[in-house]
């Protein structure tokens, strides 16, 4: 998984920290984080797409978050930075060198690998659909609560 997901997650918890009614510009959510603008642009802009987050042109432009963070899970977060295709790809190499000879009725069925590899990330996917930014904000509530209130002083 990219470090663009890590940035995607923070970054929709600082919109929602900053939340004034007024878009956000990437330059400021870059600097919060000391990250590269043009770069943290591509996952807003990837968060854009996937309907997580809402964009302004113009000068006083700049994003904010499309819903609540209550209705953002942190898979959406990785489908949009990531893409919706499966992590783990089968590329059948059983087939290949010593399973070249081996009939094909062999392999009618998918390889333990995938079948295992699958199963694993149907259970990482289902797990990060459970768990919303929200959740995660609730989090930070308890552990720093005068975190959100720091982060508005310094943006």
């Amino acid at each position: 998984m990219s470090e663009g997901v890590e940035w995607a997650a923070h970054v929709c918890l600082l919109l929602d920290w900053l939340d004034d009614g007024r878009p956000v510009s990437t330059a400021r959510l870059a600097a919060a984080y000391d990250l590269p603008a043009p770069y943290l642009n591509k996952q807003l802009q990837a968060l854009v797409k996937a309907g997580v987050a809402t964009s302004t042109a113009g000068a006083r432009g700049g994003f904010r978050l499309a819903r609540p963070l209550e209705k953002i899970t942190l898979m959406d977060v990785v489908t949009a930075i990531e893409g919706p295709d499966p992590a783990f790809q089968c590329t059948e190499i059983r087939q290949r060198g010593l399973g070249a000879t081996t009939p094909a009725s062999m392999f009618d069925s998918p390889c333990q690998i995938n079948t295992a590899f699958r199963r694993a990330e149907t259970a990482w996917r289902r797990a990060l659909a459970d768990q919303t930014l929200a959740d995660i904000r609730d989090q930070v509530a308890r552990a720093a609560p005068d975190l959100p209130e720091r982060y508005r002083a310094r943006v």
